[in-house]
């Protein structure tokens, strides 16, 4: 068999080199054939520590996350749930992979990344992206802070006892908060922490489990250290943004293939 040191019907092939009949393999070259195994184990634990992250390292990763207007815990270089939090916003806001995972590549990103910018400028207002799956809060200044990843509504259909089967969406549009809600809230559709209602039952409230995709009855969730605070910064009757939605998505994209068959 071309390109094997073994020949299936004759044994091994003493002193030759494969694919070239009556030429001795050199000493050096079976010497060097034993060594590359060995020389790889050598290399790959040096590449991966060069990957490997400091506590300094993690500290500034927090520090450019929290300049960035990503909501992350204490800048002490600890990586705990609020900086993963943080940098899994980031991933979405940048269409990444929502990891949670520092690494260099990931710290790498950290230090060349902008602030995101919010759609609209004008007030305080809340902000939520349906598609990257984030929320922001933006003060007077039009200024981004406080940028959590969320989990909207699955867009699954669902049945609950007493009610009838409903599909499970975050509406679009320009809502607000209407009343707010301290401790946790039982609903026939589960429990939320300090919720912040913006169209009917659906609120802005604390989960214990914020998946990084859409997985929810149509409420917003956001992480548990977020919700003791955040109804402290939005009182009732801030604006709440919420864009992304697929049909938004597909009316833009139409209006812009529209216009571009106009030309």
């Amino acid at each position: 068999m071309r390109g094997s040191a073994y020949n299936y019907q004759s044994g091994p092939l003493r002193g030759r080199r494969p694919g070239r009949k009556g030429v001795p393999m050199l000493p050096f070259v079976r010497r060097f054939v034993v060594c590359l195994p060995v020389l790889l184990l050598a290399v790959l634990p040096a590449a991966a520590a060069s990957n490997s992250l400091t506590k300094s390292d993690i500290r500034q990763a927090e520090q450019w996350l929290a300049d960035l207007g990503f909501w992350t815990g204490p800048i002490d270089g600890v990586w705990d749930g609020a900086s993963r939090h943080a940098l899994v916003a980031f991933q979405k806001v940048q269409r990444a992979k929502a990891t949670g995972q520092l690494t260099r590549a990931e710290w790498n990103a950290l230090s060349v990344a902008a602030p995101p910018r919010p759609r609209h400028s004008q007030g305080p207002h809340v902000e939520v992206d349906i598609a990257r799956q984030v929320l922001f809060l933006v003060d007077a200044d039009g200024k981004v802070a406080n940028i959590l990843p969320i989990s909207s509504g699955s867009g699954k259909n669902f049945h609950e006892n007493g009610y009838p089967e409903t599909h499970a969406v975050t509406p679009c549009g320009r809502l607000e908060v209407f009343s707010k809600a301290s401790g946790w809230k039982k609903s026939p559709l589960g429990e939320m922490h300090n919720p912040m209602y913006i169209v009917g039952g659906i609120a802005i409230h604390g989960s214990q489990d914020v998946p990084p995709y859409p997985a929810s009855h149509g409420c917003i969730r956001i992480p548990m250290f977020a919700s003791n605070v955040l109804p402290k910064m939005v009182p009732k009757g801030t604006p709440v943004y919420v864009y992304g939605c697929k049909e938004e998505i597909a009316a833009e994209r139409a209006k812009a293939e529209e216009i571009a068959a106009q030309k």
